[in-house]
Formats: C-alpha cells, structure tokens, sequence
C-alpha cells in the first residue's frame, strides 16, 4: 500500500505539473483570469489521476478501474464543447473576431493537452513500476510531455509564406494594397485617414500547398484577430471602413492585408503577421496526395 500511494503521488505530480507547463498564458490572453485557470488545472489533476491508476489497476486485473479512461475522454471532449461555447459567447464583442475556425482550433488545443497530461502521467507510473527510482520516473514524464508539446506545435505563417510591407494607394475611390484591389471606400475623409493610419502587408506563399492553406478565409480571419491582439486597432463601432480585410490576388496566390494599428511599427506587424498560427482545419497538402505532380506544381509557380 505504501508503495502504491509512493508511486501516485509521484505521477500525479508529474502530470499536474506538466498540466500547469503546458497552460501558458500568452498574447491571447486566454485562459488570462483566475477562474478560467483554476478550471483547466482542476481537469489536470483529474487527468493525471487516472493516468496514475491506470498501470495498479491493471497489475491488480481490475479492469473494472481501466474503464474510467474512456468516460474520461468523454469529459475531455465536454472540455472541447465548452471552450467552443465560452469563445463562440464572446464573439460578438470582440472588435475583430476571431472566427469559428479558431475558435475550433483553441477548443481542440485544450481537449489535447488533457490528454498529454494523461499519457504523461502513466508513463511516469509505468516508469516506476519497470524501474523503482522516482527520479527516472520524473525525468520520463517531463520528456514526454516536451516531446508531445513539439509534436503538437503548429506552423506559423513565415513558415509558409514571406510576409511584405506593401504600400496604401487609391485609385479613385478603390483601395489597393500592393497591387491587389481590397475595397471601395467612399467618404474622402475615410480615404485620408486610411492613408495616415493604415498599413498594407502582402503574404507571398512558398509553394502551392501554402497558397491553398491562404486562400481558405478562416485562416487569414486568424490571421487578422492574432495582429490585432497585439498591436491593438484604430477603429470603434460602427466604423467599418476602417475593418482590416484581407482579400487574395487569384492568380498569383498572394494575399493583401491592410491594418490600422495602434501601435505604428511596421516591423512590429510583420512579425505579428508572421507570428500567427497556420490552423490544423486549413492545413492543405496537393502536393502529398499524388493529385498534383511535380510537373503540375512547377507549371503552377
């Protein structure tokens, strides 16, 4: 019995602090309030938990116990469903929305970290039962949940595409970033103050699977919410000329985007551009499938 209790605490350890590693409060600001933390790191002594029952259960053949894995990926599911409803609920206040294709890939982030903490935990509790020293047993849950973070980490759009400033012209009413036309602006006095305030920026995809992955209108969604997360925006309600819109040159792939940022730093905003995450659901890979081949790709550069 003493041996068992050693061994729990030691992997429920293990797991809870890898909960709280993995629970990063960054320029999103999400989960940034106390509740919302205290929330995530109850369902990560949870998940820890049971990763650290798991092997006694099954050295003990009471398979009875195991079954409480599966109802707990059911409540990490829940824990899926109801980030998706608290982002969804506050949607409508944010300035720039996020999108529901972020908020899919924020709700699906946080299901997956319950279950790095699980498997975590139960390799440090399988780790102590294989060789009874309880450093070895800590250094092997760390590694895991390092290696399981790497793997989960996602690219981020300079990994894709070269990210540009590109200069703000009218021509008559239209606006263009670049070379490519994002919108009629009508009023003059919208026209002056986009030219002293806003900043183009032109992503050029690297290949033919990133210009697939910009073209999907969630990702560039992504995009503009993560920037203005950060440098902030010069625009109040029912200001819509001044909305940052990102709009696609079809035939070249490129991507235009024109801001209107707080903080003026052009080089700021080409790594917040740069910065922000290539989301899992509009990941595209042609060129992997064997539908395109290299002749096909070439011909489209």
């Amino acid at each position: 019995m003493e041996i068992f209790l050693r061994n729990f605490l030691i992997s429920i350890s293990v797991g809870t602090l890898g909960r709280l590693y993995l629970l990063r409060v960054d320029y999103r600001q999400y989960p940034s309030y106390p509740r919302g933390i205290i929330m995530h790191l109850t369902f990560g002594v949870i998940a820890a938990a049971l990763g650290a029952v798991a092997i006694p259960a099954l050295l003990a053949q009471d398979y009875a116990a195991v079954t409480f894995l599966a109802l707990a990926a059911e409540q990490f599911r829940n824990v899926r469903t109801m980030e998706r409803e608290n982002l969804a609920n506050i949607e409508g206040l944010e300035m720039v929305r996020r999108g529901a294709s972020y908020i899919e890939e924020i709700a699906k982030i946080f299901e997956a970290r319950n279950y790095i903490v699980v498997l975590a935990s139960l390799i440090a509790s399988a780790s102590l039962y294989l060789i009874p020293k309880w450093y070895l047993a800590v250094l092997t849950g760390f590694l895991t949940l390092v290696l399981l973070k790497y793997i989960m980490q996602s690219q981020k759009i300079s990994d894709i595409a070269n990210v540009k400033i590109a200069d703000i012209r009218f021509e008559n009413t239209l606006l263009y970033v670049g070379n490519i036309n994002i919108m009629n602006v009508g009023l003059e006095a919208s026209r002056e103050r986009i030219l002293q305030t806003g900043i183009g920026v032109v992503l050029e995809p690297r290949d033919e699977n990133a210009s697939i992955t910009l073209s999907n209108i969630g990702q560039r969604q992504a995009i503009v919410h993560d920037v203005v997360s950060q440098l902030g925006i010069k625009k109040d309600l029912d200001e819509p000329d001044f909305t940052p819109l990102a709009r696609r040159d079809v035939n070249t792939g490129n991507v235009a985007i024109v801001f209107y940022p707080s903080i003026q730093d052009r080089e700021a905003l080409v790594k917040a551009v740069g910065y922000a995450p290539v989301l899992e659901s509009t990941r595209r890979k042609p060129s992997e499938s064997g539908a395109v081949n290299k002749n096909d790709q070439e011909g489209m550069k």
